[in-house]
C-alpha cells in the first residue's frame, strides 16, 4: 500500500510543471524531451526538423519546463542568452517560404494560430495585440509587403506580432576582417546565430555566422528593448515555424541556452548531418521527348498571346482625340481596375440611381481613391461634360471632396475621388444607424457644407452648379467634417451670365419647382436643395417618406410645428436633450427659408452662411411673411421611396413628375 501511494506521487511530481533555471544544452536532439506539434519531429539521427514539404501547416517546438524570467520581487527580467544551428533547406533554389523563428511566449499551445506568414504564433485578430506577451526573432526568407519586411532574406525581432520592431538583412561581420558578409539564409547550408539580452543595460543582441566561423564579435543587430511589460514571470523557449504554398524545411541541429549566464558553446562535431539535397537529375522527357517539348512551349505561347489580347480588349479605352488635352486628369482603366481589385463586391461603398462607387487605392502612388462607374451613351455634349468635369477637378476647398479626373471605356464613365474614409452622411441619419452623430457634429456638418456650396457659387472662377445636393452626397472624412461630393451632375457658367436650359436631373424631394419647369439649374436651385438638406440632417427624416395612411412630405410636417408654436418637435429624437435649442431652431427656420417655392424668396448662400455663423440675424419667421402656400408640393416634383437620383429629358419632364406624384399620392403601384 505504501508503495502505491509512494508511486502516485511519484508520478504527480513528475507531470506537474517545474519552473527551472534555464540551463540546457542539446548536441543534436536523439534522445531529446521536447514539446512538439504540428509538423516537427525528431528524425533518426537527432535532427530536429521544424517542417516537412506539406503546405500549409504550423510547427512548434518547445523545451517542456517554463523557465523563471522575471526576479519576483523587482519585477526586472533577468539576462539570457542562447545559440542554436540552423539550415534552411528548399525544395526549389532560392524559392523561400514563411522561415522559422526563435521565440519566448508564456504558452506552447496557440489556438487559432495561421500558417504561411504568421509563423504558426498569431492570426489577423490577436496580431500586434499587447496581450500576447510574446517575444520572437524571426529568420525570414519572404517579403511581406503587409508587415513591411525589408526584403525576402531578414533576420527581425517581433514583439506580440508580425510587425518587426528592427530587422536587418542577414549576413555577418567576421572578426578581424573588415566589411560585411550576406548570408543566404535558403542556402541549404548549416548556420549558427545567437540571441543574448542583456537585463542590466535593456539591450537585445542578435548575431548570425556561418557554421565555419567563431561567434563574431559584433552582433548583426541590437536594439534597446525593455523587456519587463513583456515577459511574465515564468515562460516557455523554442521554435515556431510553418509552411506556405513554397515549399521548405526547416531544421535545428543543436541548442543551448542559459538564464543569468552565457549559453554553453555547442561542439559542433557532434551535431547530425543534414540530408543531402537532391540534385535534379536529367529528365527522360529531355532526352527522347524533345519534339513533346517543343509542342508544350510553342501552346503555351499562343495561349500566352490570346490571353494578352483578350486582356488588351479588356482594358480597352475610349480615347478620342479631343481628350488629349485632359490627359493629366484621364486615368487608365487598367489602374482603376488594378485599384478596385476588378471593381468586385467587396470594395463596393455604395449605388445610386446614376452608378455604383467602389474603393480603391492606386497601385503606384497607393493614394485612397473612390471610383463611381457611370453608364452613358456617346452623345454630342460628351465633350462638353468631360471638359465641365476637368474644370471641376480644378476646385479646392476644405469642405469639397476633390474630384481627381475621369477615365472613359465603352459605355461607362468613371469618375475618380478622393476617399472619404467615413463615408456618406445619410447612413449615420436613417434606418436605426449604429453610430449617431450629435448636434454639434451635425451643425459642423451643415456649416462646413453651407462654405463649400457658397464656394461653388460665388468663390470659384466660374459658378458651379452642384444639381444634386443631399445627404448621401455628403461625405465625411476622417475627422468626420462634412464635404460634398459627387459632381457627376454639375453644371458651369460664368458670373454674370445666366444658366442654359438643359436637361432635368436630380433627386425627387430635393428640385426646386421651377427647375422642372424651365430645366434651368440656378444658384437658387441648389439653395433649395440645401434647404431640404438642413430640415434632413436636423430632423433624421427622408424629404419624402410614403406610408400606407398618408404620405409625409418633411419640409410640410416641419411648417406644421413651426406653425403649431415648437418647431422644436420636429427635430431627430435621437438628438435627446444634448444639443442647442436656439441652434437648431435657426437651422430648422434656415431650412424653411431656403425651401420656398418662390426662387426670390430665398438667401443666397451667402447669406446662409452668415446666418448660420451668428453674423447676420434670421428675422422673426412670421414677419417674413411666409405661409402654407410658400410650401406647393404636390404638382412640383415627382416623389419616391428611395430618395435616388432620376434624369428626366425634354420638355415632358414637368407633366412626367406631376404623373408620379398624383400616382404615389393617390395609393397607386
Amino acid at each position: 500500500m505504501l508503495f502505491v501511494i509512494a508511486l502516485a506521487v511519484s508520478l504527480l511530481v513528475n507531470t506537474a510543471p517545474t519552473h527551472e533555471t534555464g540551463d540546457f544544452t542539446y548536441h543534436g536532439f536523439r534522445s531529446a524531451n521536447l514539446s512538439l506539434d504540428g509538423l516537427a519531429a525528431l528524425t533518426g539521427n537527432g535532427l530536429l526538423r521544424l517542417t516537412n514539404e506539406t503546405e500549409q501547416k504550423v510547427s512548434h517546438a518547445f523545451y517542456p519546463n517554463p523557465i523563471t524570467f522575471k526576479n519576483s520581487s523587482s519585477g526586472a527580467v533577468y539576462s539570457f542568452s542562447t545559440t542554436f544551428v540552423f539550415a534552411i533547406i528548399p525544395a526549389y533554389p532560392r524559392m523561400g517560404s514563411p522561415g522559422f523563428t526563435f521565440v519566448i511566449t508564456p504558452r506552447r499551445e496557440f489556438p487559432g494560430a495561421l500558417p504561411g506568414h504568421f509563423f504558426g504564433l498569431f492570426n489577423k485578430t490577436n496580431d500586434g495585440n499587447p496581450t500576447n506577451h510574446i517575444l520572437a526573432v524571426e529568420f525570414d526568407t519572404i517579403l511581406n509587403n503587409e508587415v513591411y519586411d525589408i526584403n525576402d532574406n531578414h533576420v527581425g525581432i517581433d514583439v506580440n506580432g508580425l510587425v518587426s520592431v528592427k530587422s536587418f538583412p542577414a549576413g555577418y561581420t567576421e572578426n578581424n576582417i573588415p566589411g560585411f558578409k550576406n548570408l543566404s539564409l535558403v542556402s541549404g547550408k548549416a548556420m549558427q546565430g545567437w540571441v543574448d539580452y542583456d537585463g542590466v543595460q535593456k539591450q537585445i543582441r542578435v548575431t548570425l555566422a556561418p557554421i565555419n566561423v567563431d561567434k563574431p564579435t559584433t552582433p548583426l543587430f541590437s536594439l534597446s528593448l525593455n523587456l519587463s511589460q513583456i515577459f511574465k514571470e515564468t515562460m516557455y523557449v523554442g521554435f515556431s515555424s510553418s509552411t506556405g504554398t513554397f515549399l521548405t524545411t526547416h531544421y535545428i541541429l543543436g541548442w543551448s541556452f542559459k538564464v543569468n549566464g552565457q549559453a554553453h558553446r555547442l561542439d559542433l562535431s557532434q551535431l547530425p548531418r543534414l540530408p543531402h539535397m537532391k540534385k535534379k537529375q536529367k529528365s527522360i522527357l529531355l532526352t527522347t521527348g524533345l519534339p513533346f517539348i517543343c509542342l508544350f512551349f510553342l501552346s503555351t505561347l499562343v495561349f500566352a498571346m490570346v490571353y494578352a489580347i483578350r486582356k488588351r480588349r479588356k482594358f480597352t479605352e475610349v480615347l478620342e482625340d479631343w481628350e488629349r488635352d485632359y490627359s493629366p486628369h484621364r486615368f487608365k482603366y487598367k489602374d482603376l481596375y488594378v485599384a478596385t481589385k476588378g471593381f468586385r463586391d467587396q470594395e463596393l461603398l455604395g449605388a445610386g440611381g446614376f452608378g455604383r462607387v467602389y474603393k480603391g487605392v492606386l497601385p503606384t502612388s497607393k493614394t485612397e481613391i473612390a471610383v463611381k462607374r457611370i453608364s452613358h451613351e456617346s452623345r454630342q455634349g460628351m465633350r462638353q461634360f468631360i471638359a465641365e468635369i476637368v474644370s471641376i477637378g480644378r476646385l479646392r476647398h476644405r469642405n469639397i471632396v476633390t474630384l481627381l479626373g475621369y477615365c472613359r471605356r465603352k459605355g461607362e464613365l468613371l469618375l475618380v475621388y478622393d476617399y472619404m474614409p467615413n463615408g456618406s452622411l445619410d447612413k449615420y441619419l436613417y434606418n436605426q444607424p449604429k453610430v449617431t452623430l450629435s448636434w454639434s457634429q451635425r451643425f459642423r456638418v451643415i456649416k462646413g457644407v453651407a462654405y463649400g456650396l457658397y464656394y461653388l457659387h460665388e468663390g470659384w472662377e466660374q459658378v458651379v452648379i452642384h444639381r444634386d445636393i443631399k445627404a448621401s452626397n455628403i461625405l465625411l472624412d476622417s475627422e468626420l467634417n462634412g464635404r460634398l461630393g459627387d459632381f457627376g451632375l454639375a453644371k458651369l457658367y460664368d458670373h454674370g451670365t445666366g444658366p442654359q436650359s438643359t436637361h432635368v436631373v436630380g433627386t425627387l424631394g430635393y428640385m426646386a419647382p421651377e427647375y422642372t419647369l424651365t430645366a434651368r439649374a440656378t444658384a437658387s436651385t441648389d439653395v433649395y436643395a440645401f434647404g431640404t438638406f438642413l430640415l434632413e440632417v436636423t430632423c433624421g427624416r427622408r424629404p419624402i417618406e410614403v406610408q400606407e395612411e398618408d404620405d409625409v412630405i418633411l419640409v410640410e410636417w416641419v411648417f406644421s410645428c413651426w406653425d403649431k408654436g415648437d418647431i422644436l418637435e420636429a427635430r431627430d429624437p435621437n438628438l435627446g436633450t444634448d444639443f442647442l435649442a436656439k441652434e437648431v431652431e435657426l437651422v430648422l427656420q434656415l431650412g424653411l427659408l431656403c425651401s420656398q417655392s418662390q426662387p426670390t424668396a430665398r438667401p443666397s448662400m451667402r447669406q446662409v452662411v452668415q446666418y448660420l455663423e451668428g453674423d447676420l440675424a434670421l428675422e422673426e419667421f412670421s414677419s417674413l411673411g411666409i405661409s402654407r402656400s410658400g410650401f406647393p408640393f404636390a404638382c412640383h416634383e415627382g416623389f419616391g421611396t428611395s430618395g435616388r437620383s432620376y434624369p428626366f429629358y425634354g420638355d415632358n419632364a414637368f407633366s412626367h413628375m406631376s404623373s408620379v406624384a398624383n400616382s404615389l399620392l393617390s395609393g397607386g403601384r
